[in-house]
């Protein structure tokens, strides 16, 4: 059984492609049951997000492009045009690409925790439809437990790598609880709603939503159960709160040093902890001058980002070698598990061989027949039945050169064991 992926990726391809190959939810079903049926795959897995669309199989080493030819059709793309961008991995390429992936090493941002969920949810979406078996089930689940090795024994995932979650992350750093202080947020674009959600998982309950447009600021602000207002309507409320990142595209300054002094008045010294993200600056840089006020901008937060970066690849070459033995742990399950079939039929042909020679027994013993006759020609009938097979097949491998198949033949029945006891009793007596 071969293991096979394929996929594209934001390396590979660009979106305007990566878009066209996405499956939406309401075809899943109808991918499965066709890629199954186009490829010969016994099980198959897929996974799909904006930044990635991959197949993962278990089957015949050469379906590869049966598959490439399905994806192709199934979105109604050129082969060839797929082909150029599509990269394939087979067996333990596969094996270890799948880890990668969901360890955050293949990542657009390196580290990033969600592409573990993703994966979590193609494999119960593959065991919904009838996909995974027990190949993929295995690799699936070796997957998770190395993707979980590698968050909890290097650094991997611990620093942000985004101005939104660097900001967040410098917030803690003069808040011990978060869930007591409320954020006003200055903008309402995709920074900002990233800056919201990143306030709101680290405790951040009570938010203020400020925009040029109102409909704009009470619709983000609604999401968190905020309020949105008006620009103009900051200095009525700036007082109350302890947070203030701000990222618009104003030309001017939203928010000048005269509004921060009379609310740090109001406030009796209790401190403000502001992120100025925009290029031109929304607040004024003489701001950082007032007592009580801990001002970064965005040029601040890129120096702790890069150092984050840094960080977080040290932790890749930790978790590279994590994922090198959760690879080899994987492939040795897989033995064991063909180990255990071969022995199985093993078994099955010795028992077979015992069930015959055991009836003829007992045949001459109902004809009449001397009971020692019998018990003596099972016991030469089912030896000479066992060994004949191998026999044949360690002459035919030494007169062809393989010696390892009679080092073999010695090594499982401890033939040099065995000469030595026989050796050591014959001393003795």
């Amino acid at each position: 059984m071969a293991l096979l992926t394929l996929g594209i990726n934001h390396r590979t391809a660009p979106v305007e492609l990566r878009e066209r190959v996405a499956f939406t939810p309401e075809r899943m079903s109808e991918a499965f049951a066709e890629l199954r049926a186009a490829s010969g795959a016994s099980e198959a897995a897929i996974l799909s997000t904006c930044n990635r669309t991959e197949l993962y199989l278990a089957g015949d080493d050469d379906c590869a492009p049966l598959v490439l030819r399905w994806l192709a059709g199934f979105h109604d793309l050129d082969a060839a045009e797929l082909e150029e961008v599509l990269y394939i991995h087979r067996d333990a390429d596969a094996v270890r690409h799948m880890m990668r992936v969901a360890a955050g090493l293949d990542s657009m941002v390196l580290g990033e925790p969600q592409i573990f969920g993703q994966l979590k949810d193609a494999y119960a979406l593959a065991r919904e439809h009838g996909g995974s078996g027990s190949f993929l089930s295995r690799m699936f689940e070796q997957t998770f437990t190395v993707a979980k090795r590698v968050r909890t024994q290097t650094a991997i995932g611990e620093n942000p790598v985004s101005v939104a979650y660097a900001a967040v992350s410098m917030a803690n750093r003069i808040f011990a609880d978060m869930s007591k202080n409320k954020a006003l947020l200055i903008g309402a674009g995709q920074t900002i709603e990233l800056v919201a959600r990143h306030l709101a998982d680290a405790g951040v309950k009570n938010f203020i939503v400020a925009n040029r447009t109102l409909e704009r600021a009470q619709a983000l602000a609604e999401t968190r159960g905020g309020r949105g207002i008006v620009l103009s309507e900051i200095p009525d409320y700036l007082a109350d709160v302890d947070i203030i990142i701000s990222s618009t595209a104003s030309p001017l300054p939203i928010l000048g040093k005269g509004a921060v002094e009379r609310s740090l008045k109001k406030r009796k010294h209790r401190p403000f902890f502001m992120v100025d993200i925009a290029v031109p600056r929304d607040i004024e840089p003489e701001v950082a001058s007032l007592a009580d006020v801990y001002l970064y901008t965005v040029d601040d937060l890129r120096q702790v980002i890069e150092e984050n970066i840094r960080t977080r690849e040290g932790a890749a070459r930790e978790a590279e070698n994590l994922i090198a033995d959760g690879v080899q742990e994987f492939l040795s399950q897989l033995r064991a598990l063909d180990a255990v079939s071969t022995l199985k039929q093993f078994r099955q042909r010795a028992e077979l061989l015992r069930d015959i020679e055991t009836e003829k027994a007992l045949r001459a013993l109902r004809n009449g027949g001397d009971p020692e006759t019998a018990l003596r020609s099972l016991a030469r009938g089912l030896t000479n039945k066992l060994l004949h097979e191998p026999s044949i097949q360690v002459r035919k491998a030494t007169t062809e050169g393989r010696t390892e198949v009679t080092e073999w033949l010695r090594e499982l029945h401890q033939l040099d064991v065995l000469e030595v006891d026989a050796t050591t009793t014959s001393e003795k007596i």
